[in-house]
C-alpha cells in the first residue's frame, strides 16, 4: 500500500511497544519515525503547518520535544527556547512542578529565556495527561510571553489531555496523529 500524505506516512513509522515502561501501557516509539529522513521530514513539515502567523519562539520540552521544536523553530524562522529538567540549565532559572501519574516533575527555564510579549509556539512529541504542557504554559506566562499555539506529534486523546489544557485556558493543540 502507497503511502499518500505527511499524516499517513508519519503513522505509519510509529512502532506500537506493548507493556512498557510498565504492563498494561502501549508505548508509542518514534525512533523508525526518526531514522526515516522522510519520515521526520514529513513530522517536521506536518508540525510546522499548525503554526500560527508571526512566531517569534518556538519552546521544546526535555527531552523528546527538542527533537521536533528546534528543527521546526528553524523551519519558521523563529528561535528556540529549551524546558529542561532542574540542573540542566546554568544560571537563574523559573521553575514549575506539576503532578504526573505517579508523582511529581519539576521544569525549568531561564528567567531571560523569552522576552515578554513574544509570540510562543510550544511543540511536543506526545499529549497525554497534559502535565507538562500546562507546566510549560505556566513558566512562559511567568516570562511575560504570550503561548498562541500547542502542536504535538501524538495526542492520546482518552488521557484527556486536551480537556486539562482547556480548564487551564489553553486553546485546543494541533496533533499531527490523534489515538
Amino acid at each position: 500500500m502507497a503511502v499518500h500524505t505527511d499524516r499517513e506516512l508519519v503513522a505509519s513509522l510509529i512502532r506500537d511497544v506493548p507493556d512498557f515502561p510498565k504492563p498494561g501501557v502501549v508505548f508509542k516509539d518514534i525512533t523508525p519515525l526518526l531514522a526515516s529522513a522522510e519520515g521526520y521530514r514529513a513530522a517536521i513539515s506536518a508540525l510546522a503547518a499548525t503554526a500560527p502567523p508571526d512566531i517569534d519562539v518556538v519552546v521544546g520540552m526535555e527531552a523528546r520535544g527538542f527533537i521536533f521544536a528546534g528543527p521546526v523553530a528553524l523551519e519558521l524562522g523563529a528561535g528556540f527556547v529549551p524546558v529542561r529538567k532542574p540542573g540542566k540549565l546554568p544560571g537563574d532559572v523559573y521553575t514549575q512542578t506539576f503532578s504526573l501519574e505517579y508523582g511529581h516533575e519539576t521544569l525549568a527555564v531561564h528567567t531571560d529565556a523569552i522576552a515578554p510579549g513574544k509570540r510562543v509556539l510550544v511543540i511536543d512529541d506526545v499529549l497525554a495527561t497534559g502535565g507538562t504542557v500546562g507546566a510549560t504554559a505556566a513558566l512562559i506566562q511567568r516570562l511575560g510571553a504570550e503561548l498562541v499555539h500547542v502542536s504535538v506529534l501524538i495526542e492520546l486523546g482518552f488521557l484527556g489531555g486536551a480537556a486539562h489544557l482547556a480548564s487551564l485556558g489553553i486553546d485546543q493543540p494541533s496533533a499531527v496523529l490523534s489515538i
